[in-house]
C-alpha cells in the first residue's frame, strides 16, 4: 500500500475567465482570490456583500501530474478526496470520474483505467452552491433559520456558510481537505474497529479488521499495542478471513480521563497485513482505555442525563464549538490547538461540536484526546427541515458511515447526537406541522442514524436531537428530562436571576451576547463606524435587534457608559455575569443537573456574538469568568435580599477539607461583620455550608454600599474568593478606587500588582499586546493587592518591560461612567 499526497501544484480559475491562480490544498475560491489581492478582505466593513456574487459563479481546480511505469504497475490505483466543497464534477484526462454533492463525505474512485504514463490532468469543476439551493428551494420550500440564505438545507454543505445569527453569508467553495492517490496490490486493510471490554484492572481490546478482498492462505495479520510508558504487546493471527478479530489483553491499564479528573493516557494500536514475509498494508490508531456512558434514567426529579466516565458520574463543563473561520484554508492544527488549550485553561472537560457547521478534521479529535475534552458530536443537521428523498437518504447514510468510522476510535468521543434543535423547532417554532416533514424527521433521526451508530459504533451513546426529552416530539423542552437549550435569558429578555428557577438535567445551550474587544472591532471598522448602531457595526451583528438587547440588559444592570469603549467593556461584563448566574446555580445543584455547555466558545469572523473567545483568539471577560465558575472546587454565594448562602461544589473524585472566611464590608472595605467555618465536602457533591442572615444590618440604604466577601482556603493555603453585592451594580455606591499598578518581572513571568483604595468590581488589565493573564475582570477590596502574572513566552520578543508599563491600562466598574 502506497499513498501520495496530492495537495501541491494546483491552479484555479473562473470558468468564465482565463486568469489562473496557483494554489496548494486545502484551498477555496475566496481565500485564493483574497491571497491574490483580487478581492478585498470579506471580513472588513461591508465587504461580505461581494461574497454572494463570487459564490454564484463556477470554478475549475486543475492539476497536471506525471505517472511512471513503476507506479502504473500497481494493480489498484485510486484517488481519495477527503473533502470537496461541495458540488463538483471530476475528470481525469477528459474522462468523467465522479460527481459530488456532499462536503462531509470522503470519496474514493478507481483511476487506473484512465491514467497515462507521463503527463496526466486532473480537473475538479466546482459549481455554484448559491444557484443550486435557490433552484431547489423554489421546487420544494423547506423551513429553516431566518438568518441564512433560503434553501441551504437542500445541500450537504456547512449550513452556517450560508449565514447564521452570528455568521456572515460567505458560501465559499473549494477542495477543503487533502487529496491523495492510493496504490496497492493483492489486498489492503479496508476498516479497523477497536472495541473495549473493561473489568477490574483489566481491559480486553477486540481489534476487528476488514480487508478489501477475500484472502488466500498466505496472509496473516498482526497487531501491536504500545502503552503510554512505551511497553508493547503483540498479537499475531494466521487464520485470516476477510473479517478477522484479534484480542489484546491489557492488565493494569492506564485509563484515559477527562481534563481535571486524571491523566489522558493514550495507547497506540498498529495493525499489519502481511503476505508471506512482506508487510503490504498497515494502519495506526491512537486510543484511550476508558468507558463513557450516558445515563438517561428515571429518578425523583424526572429523567437524568448524566455522563459516567470509568464508572464515575461527572458534571460536564464546556461550550459549543462552531467552525473557526468562514475561509476554511485559514484554519490549522496550531490555531485549533490554541483554542482547545484555552478551553482546558478555563476548566472545560467537554466541547460540543454543533450540528450546523462541518465535522472537524482529524487533528481536532487528536487534540481533544490529548487535552481531555470529551466531545459531544452532532451530526451535521441544524434548525431545518430535511427532505428525505432516495438520493438524499443515500447521501447522508454514506456521510454518517464515513464520519462514524473516522471518529469512533477516539478516546474523547462521548456521544453522537442526531441534530441541533430540529425536534424542538418542529414543535415550538411555528413551522407548519406537516406529516411528511415529521415522517422524514423520524426516519432520519430516530431510525436511520441510530441504526447506523448501533451498527458501526455500538459502544457510543446516540441521542436523537439536542434538546430532547425522549424523542418522538414528546415535549423536547421538558426541563426535567434529557438535555435543554434555555434562551429566555437573552432572547426572552428575562433577568439573569431567571436561571435559578430551573434545575435542568443538562443544559447544552444557553448564552448571552457581547461585543468583541476593541482591537477586534478596529480590525473591521473605520473610526466613523464605531457606534453600535452604525451600518458596519450592524453588519457585524447577525442576531436581529441584538444590539438593542444588550442596551436593554445594560439599562437593567449598569449605569450608561461614558463612551463607545466603555460600552464594549460593559457588554462583556453583562455577558460574563449572565453565564455565571446560570452555571453557579446548576453547579450548586450537582447531582440533579450534570452539565452546562454555554453558547458559544469561538467565532468564525470578527463579530458581536455569544462567544467567550473572539475570532482573533482574544479572551473576553466571560472566558476569564469561566475559568473561575468551572473550577473543580467552586466557592459560590447565592445572595438574597438580605441573606446569603455560601456553597462549595466539589467536582473532584476525592473529598476535600476546607476553611472559609467571610466578611460583610462597606464600600470602603471596612468590616461590618465577619466569621469563618470549616467544611468537609464529599467527592462529587455540592454543599450549602452556611446561611448568613443580614436582615438587621442591610437596610435599604446599606444595601447600596455593602458587599459580602468569602475566601476559600485549602490545606491552609488561599484557593479562591467570591463577592456579591445586594443591589444592582448601577445602584451600588462605588467610590473611586484610585487603581494603582506596579509591574515587575522574573525570568519567566511578568508580574502586575494591582491595588485599590476602595472596593471595586471587574478590574480589567489591558496590555499593549495580546496575552492571556492569570486573572482578569476581578473584584478588589481596598488595600488588599492582587498579583496578576503573564507568561513571557506569550509576549512579542521586542516588548520591553518599560513599553509594557507605558502601554498598560487598568479600569473597573467605576470607570464605566468616570474618566480616570
Amino acid at each position: 500500500m502506497k499513498k501520495l499526497n496530492f495537495n501541491q501544484n494546483w491552479e484555479m480559475r473562473t470558468l468564465t475567465d482565463e486568469d489562473t491562480y496557483a494554489v496548494t490544498l486545502p484551498a477555496s475560491v475566496m481565500h485564493t482570490l483574497l491571497e491574490a489581492n483580487v478581492i478585498d478582505d470579506p471580513f472588513y466593513r461591508d465587504n461580505e456583500e461581494q461574497a454572494t456574487e463570487i459564490a454564484s459563479r463556477d470554478y475549475l481546480f486543475r492539476k497536471e501530474f506525471d505517472m511512471n511505469s513503476e507506479q502504473l504497475a500497481f494493480q489498484h490505483i485510486s484517488f481519495i478526496f477527503h473533502g470537496i466543497d461541495t458540488i463538483a464534477a471530476i475528470t481525469l484526462n477528459g474522462q468523467s470520474l465522479l460527481e459530488t454533492n456532499n462536503m462531509h463525505r470522503t470519496y474514493e474512485v478507481d483511476i487506473k483505467p484512465y491514467l497515462h504514463e507521463g503527463g496526466n490532468v486532473l480537473e475538479v469543476y466546482l459549481y455554484s452552491p448559491v444557484s443550486y439551493i435557490t433552484e431547489m428551494q423554489q421546487k420544494d420550500p423547506l423551513a429553516g433559520v431566518d438568518h441564512a440564505m433560503e434553501g441551504y438545507q437542500h445541500l450537504r454543505k456547512s449550513h452556517s456558510m450560508f449565514g447564521w445569527d452570528w455568521g456572515p453569508k460567505i458560501p465559499d467553495l473549494g477542495i477543503w481537505c487533502d487529496v491523495e492517490i492510493a496504490m496497492w496490490n493483492d489486498n489492503r486493510i479496508n476498516d479497523v474497529y477497536i472495541t473495549q471490554q473493561h473489568d477490574t484492572n483489566h481491559v480486553q481490546l477486540d481489534v476487528q479488521v476488514t480487508l478489501e478482498k477475500i484472502v488466500s492462505e498466505n496472509y496473516h495479520l498482526s497487531t501491536r499495542l504500545t502503552a503510554p510508558d512505551g511497553t508493547t504487546i503483540g498479537q499475531v493471527c494466521n487464520q485470516v478471513k476477510q473479517e478477522t478479530s484479534i484480542t489484546i489483553p491489557v492488565d493494569n491499564p492506564a485509563l484515559w480521563w477527562p481534563a481535571g479528573f486524571g491523566e489522558q493516557s493514550l495507547y497506540q494500536v498498529e495493525v499489519f497485513l502481511e503476505k508471506g514475509h512482506e508487510v503490504i498494508d498497515r494502519q495506526s490508531y491512537t486510543i484511550g482505555l476508558r468507558t463513557i456512558e450516558v445515563k438517561h434514567e428515571e429518578d425523583q426529579w424526572g429523567k437524568s442525563f448524566e455522563f459516567v466516565v470509568n464508572g464515575q458520574p461527572i458534571f460536564m463543563k464546556g461550550a459549543n464549538y462552531i467552525p473557526e473561520d468562514n475561509l476554511l484554508p485559514r484554519t490549522s492544527r496550531a490555531r485549533t490547538e490554541n483554542l482547545l488549550k484555552d478551553s482546558v485553561a478555563a476548566n472545560f472537560n467537554m466541547i460540543r461540536v454543533w450540528g450546523g457547521g462541518h465535522y472537524p478534521e482529524d487533528y481536532f479529535y487528536e487534540l481533544c484526546d490529548r487535552y481531555g475534552l470529551v466531545v459531544w458530536q452532532d451530526f451535521m443537521f441544524a434548525c431545518s427541515v430535511y427532505r428525505l428523498t432516495d438520493s438524499f437518504e443515500h447521501n447522508v447514510r454514506q456521510e454518517a458511515i464515513d464520519q462514524i468510522k473516522r471518529i469512533r476510535h477516539h478516546a474523547s468521543l462521548g456521544i453522537w447526537c442526531g441534530n441541533n434543535e430540529v425536534e424542538e423547532a418542529m414543535e415550538h417554532w411555528g413551522w407548519p406541522r406537516r406529516s411528511d416533514w415529521r415522517r422524514d424527521y423520524i426516519k432520519l433521526f430516530e431510525i436511520m442514524l441510530p441504526d447506523l451508530v448501533k451498527q458501526y459504533d455500538p459502544q457510543t451513546f446516540y441521542w436523537s436531537s439536542s434538546p430532547s426529552s425522549t424523542g418522538g416530539f414528546d415535549n423536547p423542552r421538558n426541563p426535567d428530562v434529557g438535555d435543554m437549550h434555555y434562551w429566555q435569558v437573552w432572547h426572552g429578555e428575562k433577568p439573569f436571576t431567571d436561571y435559578r428557577n430551573y434545575f435542568f438535567r443538562f443544559c447544552s445551550e444557553f448564552g448571552f451576547q457581547s461585543f468583541p474587544n476593541m482591537k477586534t472591532i478596529e480590525s473591521f471598522t473605520k473610526p466613523e463606524d464605531r457606534n453600535i448602531f452604525s451600518r458596519v457595526m450592524e453588519i457585524h451583528q447577525k442576531n436581529d435587534a441584538a444590539n438593542g438587547k444588550i442596551l436593554y440588559y445594560l439599562s437593567e444592570n449598569f449605569l450608561y457608559p461614558k463612551d463607545f469603549d466603555a460600552l464594549i467593556y460593559t457588554s462583556q461584563l453583562l455577558q460574563a455575569e449572565a453565564i455565571k448566574y446560570g452555571v453557579e446555580h446548576w453547579r450548586r445543584n450537582l447531582g440533579r443537573c450534570m452539565g452546562a455547555l454555554y453558547w458559544q466558545l469561538n467565532d468564525c469572523w470578527p463579530v458581536a456574538s455569544w462567544s467567550s473567545i473572539d475570532y482573533y483568539g482574544r479572551w473576553k471577560a466571560l472566558h476569564y469568568f469561566t475559568k473561575k465558575f468551572y473550577d473543580p472546587v467552586l466557592l459560590s454565594i447565592e445572595e438574597g435580599e438580605t441573606d446569603a448562602d455560601i456553597y462549595i461544589t466539589n467536582d473532584r473524585l476525592t473529598e476535600i477539607d476546607c476553611k472559609v472566611e467571610w466578611k460583610l464590608r462597606n464600600n470602603q472595605s471596612e468590616i461590618i461583620e465577619q466569621g469563618h467555618f470549616t467544611a468537609n465536602v464529599p467527592a462529587s457533591t455540592a454543599q450549602s455550608c452556611q446561611l448568613l442572615d443580614f436582615s438587621e444590618v442591610l437596610t435599604d440604604q446599606r444595601k447600596r454600599n455593602c458587599y459580602l466577601e468569602a475566601t476559600l482556603y485549602m490545606d491552609d493555603n488561599y484557593y479562591s474568593h467570591a463577592t456579591v453585592i445586594f443591589t444592582k451594580a448601577k445602584h451600588f455606591e462605588f467610590l473611586n478606587p484610585q487603581l494603582a499598578t506596579n509591574v515587575s518581572e522574573t525570568d519567566q513571568k511578568i508580574q502586575i500588582e494591582v491595588q485599590a483604595d476602595a472596593f471595586t468590581k471587574y478590574v480589567e488589565l489591558q496590555l499593549p499586546v495580546d496575552a492571556v493573564l492569570s486573572d482578569n475582570y476581578f473584584d478588589l477590596s481596598a488595600k488588599e493587592p492582587k498579583v496578576i502574572t503573564i507568561d513571557k513566552s506569550q509576549l512579542e520578543g521586542t516588548l520591553t518591560l518599560d513599553q509594557l508599563k507605558r502601554g498598560l491600562e487598568v479600569r473597573s466598574v467605576y470607570h464605566i461612567t468616570h474618566h480616570q
